[in-house]
């Protein structure tokens, strides 16, 4: 397996778009700026206090980095939720341990999802970021088997500094992202 270097790849991307998209210089071309990981807890908190501790260790040991716990921003009665109960855990990366994150994401996880067969071109938005659901955590190497009974899933953002989507898709192309292929438009 061909192991790709996402920081070489980012400079590699001026060259190969300079054409398609006329940039005058290098730093016109897109870069990675963070990459924001989410998973939502819920009310699983109410049912298991420790539910939040495990997500948010497991995440450190994914990302890196030592996760951040979100609050509710209003309180919503039938989902008893009051204000500023903990829903969520969150990790933003930047420089060196967003760029291992990337190449782990890429090299490793990604081909070890079940029945993965592309990530879809809508994905990317209309200001150039790329949003993934990832369905179970135990796709990336750091988790043990013995944790097979809380399994999560999760939002990974990758924000780049691409103005359109179009931009923004075939920079996340050279990064290494497998997009599915287009198929053949049927007449």
């Amino acid at each position: 397996m061909k192991h790709i270097n996402v920081k070489e790849k980012e400079s590699e991307a001026f060259e190969k778009m300079k054409g398609i998209f006329h940039y005058k210089n290098m730093m016109a071309s897109p870069k990675m700026k963070k990459v924001v990981i989410n998973v939502g807890t819920g009310t699983m908190i109410k049912k298991d206090k420790n539910k939040n501790e495990v997500i948010s260790d497991r995440l450190a040991k994914i990302t890196g980095q030592k996760t951040a716990l979100r609050g509710a921003k209003q309180s919503i009665a039938s989902f008893k939720i009051r204000q500023g109960d903990p829903v969520g855990v969150m990790v933003t990366l930047r420089g060196k341990r967003m760029f291992a994150f990337l190449e782990k994401l890429i090299n490793v996880a990604i081909p070890r999802t079940k029945d993965f067969r592309g990530i879809n071109r809508n994905a990317v938005d209309n200001i150039g970021n790329l949003t993934l659901g990832i369905k179970e955590h135990t796709i990336f190497p750091e988790t043990a088997d013995e944790d097979i009974r809380d399994v999560f899933g999760m939002s990974i953002t990758l924000v780049s500094s691409a103005k359109n989507k179009k931009e923004g898709t075939a920079f996340f192309e050279i990064l290494g992202i497998p997009f599915k292929k287009e198929e053949a438009k049927k007449k």
